[in-house]
């Protein structure tokens, strides 16, 4: 009686019959091997044989089928093995949990950093409010003439004269108008990079071609104050005469 012939797999897994271009022929090794049929022990020999036979691999054409194999997965919309298969929407759902929770707390952080402020900018005016309801009006100790030439041209910071310092004072202020056409004004009295303060309608000139303006140097914070002249015509309409700047110390 003839001799059984071995099974493949029980030949490549034993490594009885050596590995050769034959006997990978007559089994199907490449084909066993790339449908991933093989046993380990045969997997093993096939691999060794094409390391030590590399002409192998380019007779059998492997990488023209490799190609194929990769193009009909493009053409069924299956990605290539080496890029990372999309994640399900609840496979990512700890990333969006997790984003929305750090999101959550810088916007609790943002939101406790802006009531905080505000809470300050709050108390801080509470007692500006407080402090010019209560600040009394000193009544001034001594009266001061003093003239003014205003800009004819544009605003400007400098100050012409300073009011007060230590003692409350009554300043006379006259402001040369003489140049102008008009006779009757409108003074604007802003303090600089405030806010305004005051708005005086028809004053009008003296013969010497001044206007007087009479303050308390205690009625007003200390600080620059801007004074705009603006001459009224006949309806009333204000037209851009001149500009003054006078400061005020306690």
């Amino acid at each position: 009686m003839p001799a059984a012939v071995p099974s493949t797999t029980d030949t490549a897994a034993s490594g009885s019959v050596r590995m050769d271009r034959d006997f990978i022929a007559q089994h199907q090794i490449i084909e066993r091997y790339l449908g991933g049929r093989l046993p380990v022990k045969g997997a093993q020999d096939f691999e060794h044989f094409c390391r030590e036979h590399p002409e192998l691999l380019d007779e059998i054409s492997l990488s023209e089928h490799i190609n194929a194999a990769l193009k009909l997965l493009e053409t069924g919309g299956h990605a290539p093995p080496w890029e990372e298969r999309p994640k399900q929407w609840w496979e990512r759902l700890p990333i969006w949990v997790g984003t929305a929770a750090v999101l959550c707390a810088l916007l609790a952080t943002i939101t406790l950093v802006d009531t905080g402020k505000l809470r300050t900018q709050g108390r801080a005016l509470a007692g500006l409010q407080q402090r010019l309801a209560t600040q009394p009006l000193d009544p001034p100790t001594s009266t001061r003439s003093i003239t003014l030439i205003p800009s004819r041209t544009a605003p400007s910071r400098r100050s012409l004269a300073t009011i007060g310092g230590g003692e409350a004072q009554l300043a006379d202020l006259k402001i040369d108008v003489s140049w102008s056409k008009f006779s009757s004004f409108r003074v604007t009295i802003d303090r600089i990079d405030q806010g305004r303060v005051a708005i005086l309608h028809n004053v009008l000139r003296d013969s010497n071609g001044e206007l007087h303006l009479e303050l308390n140097s205690s009625a007003l914070g200390p600080g620059d104050y801007q004074l705009t002249l603006d001459g009224l015509t006949w309806s009333g309409q204000p037209v851009a005469q001149a500009w003054a700047t006078i400061s005020i110390a306690h």
